[in-house]
Protein backbone atom coordinates (compact mmCIF):
# COMPACT_ATOMS: atom_id res chain seq x y z
CA UNK A 1 0.00 0.00 0.00
CA UNK A 2 0.94 3.41 -0.87
CA UNK A 3 1.74 6.14 1.86
CA UNK A 4 0.25 9.25 1.87
CA UNK A 5 3.31 10.49 3.83
CA UNK A 6 6.31 9.06 3.56
CA UNK A 7 9.59 10.02 5.92
CA UNK A 8 13.15 8.48 5.45
CA UNK A 9 15.92 9.04 7.58
CA UNK A 10 14.93 12.13 8.67
CA UNK A 11 17.49 13.50 10.78
CA UNK A 12 17.25 17.17 12.48
CA UNK A 13 20.60 18.86 14.43
CA UNK A 14 21.18 22.39 16.48
CA UNK A 15 24.43 22.84 16.56
CA UNK A 16 25.82 19.76 18.19
CA UNK A 17 22.42 18.39 19.87
CA UNK A 18 20.76 15.63 17.78
CA UNK A 19 16.83 16.27 18.30
CA UNK A 20 16.02 13.89 15.75
CA UNK A 21 18.06 10.91 14.78
CA UNK A 22 17.28 9.24 11.28
CA UNK A 23 13.47 8.04 11.50
CA UNK A 24 11.66 6.10 9.31
CA UNK A 25 7.69 6.73 9.30
CA UNK A 26 4.76 6.58 7.02
CA UNK A 27 1.24 7.12 7.50
CA UNK A 28 -1.42 5.67 5.31
CA UNK A 29 -5.08 6.57 4.38
CA UNK A 30 -7.76 6.79 6.83
CA UNK A 31 -5.05 5.92 9.74
CA UNK A 32 -4.99 6.58 13.36
CA UNK A 33 -1.59 7.00 14.74
CA UNK A 34 0.31 8.55 17.50
CA UNK A 35 3.66 9.60 18.03
CA UNK A 36 4.30 9.54 21.72
CA UNK A 37 7.03 9.72 24.25
CA UNK A 38 9.13 11.62 27.05
CA UNK A 39 9.53 15.54 27.52
CA UNK A 40 12.03 16.43 24.67
CA UNK A 41 11.93 13.01 22.94
CA UNK A 42 12.23 15.29 19.81
CA UNK A 43 8.20 14.61 18.61
CA UNK A 44 7.32 18.39 18.38
CA UNK A 45 11.07 18.93 16.23
CA UNK A 46 9.48 16.26 13.79
CA UNK A 47 6.34 17.74 13.39
CA UNK A 48 8.45 20.82 13.21
CA UNK A 49 10.55 19.20 10.03
CA UNK A 50 7.33 17.77 8.46
CA UNK A 51 5.35 20.94 8.44
CA UNK A 52 8.22 23.48 7.18
CA UNK A 53 9.03 24.90 10.31
CA UNK A 54 12.24 23.46 10.21
CA UNK A 55 14.92 22.24 7.52
CA UNK A 56 15.61 18.79 7.91
CA UNK A 57 19.59 18.49 8.35
CA UNK A 58 19.05 15.05 6.81
CA UNK A 59 16.44 12.41 5.22
CA UNK A 60 13.38 12.97 2.82
CA UNK A 61 9.74 13.59 3.38
CA UNK A 62 7.47 13.00 0.80
CA UNK A 63 3.65 13.50 0.03
CA UNK A 64 2.26 11.56 -2.23
CA UNK A 65 -0.18 13.38 -4.30
CA UNK A 66 -1.25 10.51 -6.54
CA UNK A 67 -0.80 7.12 -6.99
CA UNK A 68 1.90 7.49 -9.03
CA UNK A 69 3.70 11.30 -7.90
CA UNK A 70 5.16 12.06 -5.04
CA UNK A 71 6.82 15.86 -4.06
CA UNK A 72 9.78 16.27 -1.55
CA UNK A 73 8.77 18.18 1.09
CA UNK A 74 12.30 19.37 2.00
CA UNK A 75 12.89 22.90 2.07
CA UNK A 76 9.26 24.06 1.25
CA UNK A 77 7.89 26.87 3.15
CA UNK A 78 4.96 26.06 5.54
CA UNK A 79 2.34 27.30 2.96
CA UNK A 80 3.28 25.40 -0.13
CA UNK A 81 3.56 22.08 2.75
CA UNK A 82 0.03 23.07 3.48
CA UNK A 83 -1.22 23.04 -0.39
CA UNK A 84 0.31 19.66 -0.39
CA UNK A 85 -1.91 18.19 1.89
CA UNK A 86 -0.53 18.31 5.56
CA UNK A 87 -2.05 20.68 8.54
CA UNK A 88 -1.02 21.19 11.73
CA UNK A 89 -2.16 22.57 15.05
CA UNK A 90 -0.01 23.67 17.96
CA UNK A 91 0.92 23.07 21.42
CA UNK A 92 -0.08 26.39 22.48
CA UNK A 93 -3.34 27.65 21.07
CA UNK A 94 -2.60 30.04 18.04
CA UNK A 95 -5.96 31.36 17.20
CA UNK A 96 -6.61 35.07 15.70
CA UNK A 97 -8.26 36.43 18.88
CA UNK A 98 -10.04 39.14 17.81
CA UNK A 99 -11.69 37.91 15.04
CA UNK A 100 -14.97 35.61 14.81
CA UNK A 101 -14.90 31.61 15.15
CA UNK A 102 -16.01 31.90 11.51
CA UNK A 103 -13.15 33.84 10.02
CA UNK A 104 -10.31 31.93 11.94
CA UNK A 105 -11.83 29.06 10.01
CA UNK A 106 -12.18 31.12 7.03
CA UNK A 107 -8.52 32.23 7.06
CA UNK A 108 -7.55 28.50 6.74
CA UNK A 109 -9.08 28.76 3.24
CA UNK A 110 -6.64 30.73 2.09
CA UNK A 111 -4.79 28.07 0.55
CA UNK A 112 -7.72 26.52 -1.37
CA UNK A 113 -8.72 30.51 -3.05
CA UNK A 114 -7.02 32.40 -5.41
CA UNK A 115 -7.76 36.19 -4.88
CA UNK A 116 -5.05 38.35 -4.68
CA UNK A 117 -4.70 41.82 -3.45
CA UNK A 118 -5.74 43.46 -7.01
CA UNK A 119 -8.49 41.14 -7.39
CA UNK A 120 -10.03 42.00 -3.74
CA UNK A 121 -9.65 45.58 -4.08
CA UNK A 122 -11.92 45.53 -7.14
CA UNK A 123 -14.42 42.91 -5.56
CA UNK A 124 -15.00 41.39 -8.76
CA UNK A 125 -18.06 38.66 -9.03
CA UNK A 126 -15.56 36.11 -9.01
CA UNK A 127 -13.82 37.09 -5.81
CA UNK A 128 -17.43 37.84 -4.37
CA UNK A 129 -18.53 34.20 -5.00
CA UNK A 130 -15.46 32.83 -3.63
CA UNK A 131 -15.99 34.50 -0.59
CA UNK A 132 -19.38 33.62 -0.06
CA UNK A 133 -18.31 29.79 -0.62
CA UNK A 134 -15.21 29.95 1.48
CA UNK A 135 -17.89 31.22 4.21
CA UNK A 136 -20.34 28.13 3.50
CA UNK A 137 -17.53 25.76 3.54
CA UNK A 138 -16.06 27.24 6.89
CA UNK A 139 -19.77 27.28 8.56
CA UNK A 140 -19.48 23.49 7.62
CA UNK A 141 -16.61 22.56 9.41
CA UNK A 142 -18.15 24.26 12.11
CA UNK A 143 -20.95 22.06 11.83
CA UNK A 144 -18.66 19.07 12.07
CA UNK A 145 -17.03 20.26 15.23
CA UNK A 146 -19.57 21.41 16.87
CA UNK A 147 -19.14 24.98 16.89
CA UNK A 148 -21.40 26.71 14.33
CA UNK A 149 -23.34 28.03 17.75
CA UNK A 150 -20.48 30.47 17.98
CA UNK A 151 -19.89 31.55 14.48
CA UNK A 152 -19.96 35.39 15.28
CA UNK A 153 -18.16 34.66 18.57
CA UNK A 154 -15.01 36.47 19.23
CA UNK A 155 -12.53 33.62 19.57
CA UNK A 156 -10.69 34.85 22.43
CA UNK A 157 -14.67 34.37 24.55
CA UNK A 158 -14.70 30.84 23.63
CA UNK A 159 -13.87 28.57 26.51
CA UNK A 160 -10.47 26.30 26.65
CA UNK A 161 -11.77 23.34 24.93
CA UNK A 162 -13.90 24.92 22.00
CA UNK A 163 -10.53 26.92 21.79
CA UNK A 164 -8.77 23.75 20.97
CA UNK A 165 -11.51 22.22 18.08
CA UNK A 166 -11.42 25.82 17.06
CA UNK A 167 -7.61 25.52 15.91
CA UNK A 168 -8.54 21.89 14.55
CA UNK A 169 -11.67 23.35 12.62
CA UNK A 170 -9.22 25.58 10.88
CA UNK A 171 -6.52 22.96 9.88
CA UNK A 172 -9.29 21.36 8.12
CA UNK A 173 -10.43 24.11 6.27
CA UNK A 174 -7.11 23.49 4.09
CA UNK A 175 -8.99 20.15 2.58
CA UNK A 176 -5.71 17.76 4.42
CA UNK A 177 -5.00 14.24 3.79
CA UNK A 178 -3.00 13.98 7.03
CA UNK A 179 -3.93 16.32 10.29
CA UNK A 180 -1.17 16.66 12.57
CA UNK A 181 -2.23 17.07 15.77
CA UNK A 182 0.08 18.64 18.74
CA UNK A 183 -0.93 17.52 22.05
CA UNK A 184 -4.74 18.08 21.43
CA UNK A 185 -6.22 16.76 24.63
CA UNK A 186 -3.74 19.11 26.58
CA UNK A 187 -5.68 20.83 29.23
CA UNK A 188 -9.01 19.22 28.15
CA UNK A 189 -11.33 17.65 31.22
CA UNK A 190 -12.71 14.02 30.35
CA UNK A 191 -15.55 15.18 28.84
CA UNK A 192 -13.66 17.45 26.51
CA UNK A 193 -11.22 14.30 25.39
CA UNK A 194 -14.09 12.28 24.72
CA UNK A 195 -15.60 14.66 22.91
CA UNK A 196 -12.22 14.69 20.71
CA UNK A 197 -11.90 11.39 20.38
CA UNK A 198 -15.37 11.40 18.66
CA UNK A 199 -14.23 14.50 16.21
CA UNK A 200 -11.06 12.51 15.58
CA UNK A 201 -12.79 9.37 14.43
CA UNK A 202 -15.88 11.16 12.83
CA UNK A 203 -12.60 12.99 10.58
CA UNK A 204 -10.96 9.65 9.63
CA UNK A 205 -14.21 7.59 8.75
CA UNK A 206 -16.63 10.37 7.30
CA UNK A 207 -13.70 12.59 5.72
CA UNK A 208 -11.14 10.34 5.18
CA UNK A 209 -8.50 12.25 7.21
CA UNK A 210 -5.49 10.22 7.96
CA UNK A 211 -4.11 11.81 12.00
CA UNK A 212 -1.14 11.71 13.04
CA UNK A 213 -0.45 13.27 16.77
CA UNK A 214 1.58 14.17 19.60
CA UNK A 215 -0.03 13.41 22.61
CA UNK A 216 0.86 12.54 26.48
CA UNK A 217 -2.82 11.47 27.48
CA UNK A 218 -2.05 7.69 27.41
CA UNK A 219 -5.36 7.08 27.79
CA UNK A 220 -6.81 8.34 24.86
CA UNK A 221 -3.62 7.39 22.97
CA UNK A 222 -4.07 3.55 23.72
CA UNK A 223 -7.57 4.06 22.85
CA UNK A 224 -7.86 5.75 19.34
CA UNK A 225 -4.79 4.80 18.02
CA UNK A 226 -4.22 1.93 15.03
CA UNK A 227 -0.53 2.68 15.54
CA UNK A 228 1.73 3.73 17.64
CA UNK A 229 5.57 5.20 17.07
CA UNK A 230 7.54 6.07 20.52
CA UNK A 231 10.50 8.23 20.49
CA UNK A 232 13.31 8.91 23.18
CA UNK A 233 16.25 11.01 22.81
CA UNK A 234 15.30 11.73 19.10
CA UNK A 235 15.10 8.05 18.08
CA UNK A 236 12.11 5.76 17.69
CA UNK A 237 12.51 3.15 19.76
CA UNK A 238 9.31 1.20 19.22
CA UNK A 239 6.20 1.07 16.57
CA UNK A 240 3.05 -0.86 16.80
CA UNK A 241 -0.25 -1.57 18.07
CA UNK A 242 -1.60 -0.22 21.18
CA UNK A 243 -1.80 -3.78 22.71
CA UNK A 244 2.44 -4.90 21.86
CA UNK A 245 3.51 -1.15 22.59
CA UNK A 246 2.45 -0.90 26.34
CA UNK A 247 3.97 -4.20 26.65
CA UNK A 248 7.52 -3.10 24.60
CA UNK A 249 10.04 -3.15 27.91
CA UNK A 250 12.06 -0.47 25.71
CA UNK A 251 8.67 1.59 26.34
CA UNK A 252 8.26 1.26 29.75
CA UNK A 253 11.90 2.07 30.42
CA UNK A 254 12.07 5.32 28.87
CA UNK A 255 8.35 6.57 30.82
CA UNK A 256 11.08 6.16 33.88
CA UNK A 257 10.40 2.13 34.47
CA UNK A 258 6.32 3.23 34.97
CA UNK A 259 3.06 1.13 33.29
CA UNK A 260 2.02 3.55 30.37
CA UNK A 261 -1.22 2.96 31.40
CA UNK A 262 -0.70 4.36 35.05
CA UNK A 263 0.10 7.98 32.84
CA UNK A 264 -3.41 8.07 31.42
Amino acid sequence: MQPLLEINGLTMDFGGLRAVDNIDFNIYSKEIVALIGPNGAGKTTFFNCVTGMYRPTGGDIYVHTDRDNKKRVNGLKPNKVTELGLARTFQNIRLFKGMTVLENVMIGRHCRTHANIFSALMRNKRIIREEYESASYSYHILERVGLDVFANEIAENLPYGAQRRLEIARALATEPKVLLLDEPAAGLNPQETDNLIDIIKMLRDEENISVLLIEHDMGMVMKISERITVMDYGKKIAEGPPGEIKENPDVIKAYLGEDIDAQA
